[in-house]
Order: structure tokens, then sequence, then C-alpha cells
């Protein structure tokens, strides 16, 4: 079945479990975006963790070397799924996806910077990851011209399992189900509403309608 996951790109882990705390009951992963990660280490994912032990907790650390022991590093925080960045060598996919298997997690791996995100997601796929990440990230999003619909159209061709990141909104989530998506990430849609329950609970809803 389909999961809906919260990307929370604040600060603090603070900020960060007062929102998981608002929205948890709407979705199934709680992301800990990079840059909350790079502001508070390790203990953020050990305190969303046991804030929200029924919650998958997935660490964005968006590892571009060393798969095997950062993906240790977040496995023994508390994580349940890593990113490893898609442009990456193989090898580095393959540490990770070792690593995974000694904790029984897994590794998800992030197409930001792919030129050829399908083809890619084909790859690693086959080397063991749980599910890729078709993403525009947030300065892909703010270009001219830029929309999601593009995610969209390649999680179609995909043949492999893919979640959605890059402006998954009310207006979009069901056509963002409809492509065939194993999760399908909000951010901003969350995080950036005046009242982020309400936000995700209108997602939810939309998202299982679909």
């Amino acid at each position: 079945m389909a999961k809906l996951q919260v990307a929370i790109d604040l600060l603090t882990t603070k900020d960060a479990l007062a929102l998981a705390e608002k929205v948890a009951p709407y979705v199934d992963i709680i992301e800990l975006g990079t840059p909350l990660i790079k502001s508070e280490g390790l203990a953020v994912i050990t305190a969303m963790k046991q804030a929200h032990p029924d919650k998958l907790v997935f660490a964005d650390f968006k590892t571009a070397d060393t798969g095997e022991l950062e993906a240790d590093m977040a496995f023994k925080a508390g994580a349940d799924l890593v990113t490893i960045l898609g442009a990456v060598d193989n090898a580095t996919v393959i540490g990770a996806v070792k690593a995974a298997k000694a904790h029984n997690k897994g590794v998800v791996v992030d197409t930001i910077g792919v030129t050829d995100r399908v083809k890619r997601a084909q790859e690693v796929s086959a080397l063991g990851v749980e599910f890729v990440e078709l993403h525009a990230g947030l300065d892909e999003q703010a270009q001219a011209g830029y929309s999601i619909q593009v995610l969209i159209d390649e999680a179609t061709r995909a043949g492999v399992p893919v979640s959605i990141a890059g402006g998954v909104n009310l207006s979009n989530i069901a056509a963002v189900k409809q492509a065939g998506v194993a999760v399908a990430v909000a951010g901003g849609a969350i995080y950036g509403a005046a009242d982020p329950a309400a936000a995700a609970k209108e997602l939810r809803e939309a998202f299982d309608a679909a």
C-alpha cells in the first residue's frame, strides 16, 4: 500500500518534534531533512524515533561516499531508511545496502541532480534498494517552468518502486498516487501551512481516496 511521507526541512530538533507531533497521525514516514540533520546531528534521528516508534524514520543523508559507514551510523541512531545520492558510484549504494541488511532496514536512492532519473532508478533498484526517490530539489522547483508532471510521467515509466518528491500538494497528490508510487513525499505543503495538522489530514484523505 502506498505511503505518505512528510519531509521536515526545519533546523532544530525542538521544531521538528513539534511538527511531527501535529502531523504523525496522518503520515507513515517522517523524514528528517538534510539541513536538519546537518544542524542537529544524529541525535535528532534518535529523538524522533523515540518520540514516534510506530513510524518509519527517514534520514535524508544524501550520502555521496562511504555508503556502508554512513548508513550504519543512521541505522544505529534509529533511522529506518537512509538516502544515498543516485549520481554516485554503484559501490556506495552497494555498501549502504549491506549495512541495511545487517540492521534489517532500507536504503533509498535520491535522484536529485541525475539527468536520466528513470534509467538510474532501474539500475539501482537491481542493487537491492527499498525504493528510488524521483526528486526535484527546492532549487530545481524554483526554476521558471518547473512542473511536478515531469516526475509523475517518470514514475509511470520507471517500472520499479519509486517515490515522488518535488512539490507534492493537495492539487496533485491524486495524480502522484495514480502514477503508481510507493511513497508520496510532501514537505512545504505541510510544514509551510498555517495549520500543518489540517494540511496533513487533507493530504492523507486525498491520497487515500485517489
